[in-house]
């Protein structure tokens, strides 16, 4: 029977978020608000929950998980970078991005891109998920909810598609699903991968 929680978005209970992160650490899948869409989310080191996002999904492989992080402090553990990289990421995080980067050796093979090696990397500013990441103390494995012929809105529609698939919905009132833009900094180069709602010129 999944679960639903209804959150704050500004001001979340932290009775509530101390259940998510309890369905987390216990191998749970939930859907949660971003600042960018609803995502599909995991604890960090659940291969279970990692494949019934990927069935969920219908994803292969080769694409890339996203680790949602609080912040940037522990960057360097699952990520390489260099200073011009880090300095690009803390002028503009948290936000509605995604950035594709080379994993460490930290992070498991599970995680990242068959071939490139690579990781998505997010810090949303959405309180909901801030809130989840201060308790849980590590990061979330994270999908965006996208579905072929569905919109998600708000919780009847996430409830609709995928109420039967996951442990946990969050419902954290009106969440428009304009996904993030992903940019590349792969080998030191900064490329737009895709348009979302992340304001590019900030990378100027």
């Amino acid at each position: 029977m999944t679960k639903l929680l209804t959150i704050h978005p500004e001001n979340p209970q932290q009775r509530l978020i101390d259940q998510v992160v309890k369905e987390l650490q216990s191998g749970g899948v939930i859907v949660y608000p971003t600042d960018s869409g609803y995502a599909l989310g995991t604890g960090l080191g659940n291969k279970n929950g990692l494949e019934k996002i990927r069935q969920i999904r219908s994803l292969s492989k080769r694409h890339d998980f996203t680790l949602m992080m609080r912040d940037l402090s522990h960057i360097g553990e699952y990520a390489k970078l260099d200073n011009n990289a880090f300095r690009l990421l803390k002028k503009i995080l948290p936000g509605a991005y995604t950035f594709i980067l080379e994993g460490t050796r930290d992070v498991p093979k599970r995680l990242l891109h068959e071939k490139k090696k690579t990781i998505g990397l997010r810090v949303s500013n959405h309180g909901v998920v801030q809130a989840i990441l201060d308790t849980l103390n590590e990061p979330i494995m994270s999908v965006s909810l996208i579905l072929t012929g569905h919109e998600f809105y708000d919780i009847d529609d996430v409830r609709d598609a995928v109420g039967n698939k996951v442990d946990m919905i969050i419902d954290g009132g009106y969440c428009p699903p304009e996904p993030t833009t992903v940019i590349s900094l792969v080998n030191g180069n900064v490329e737009i991968i895709r348009q979302g709602a992340g304001d590019t010129s900030l990378l100027e």
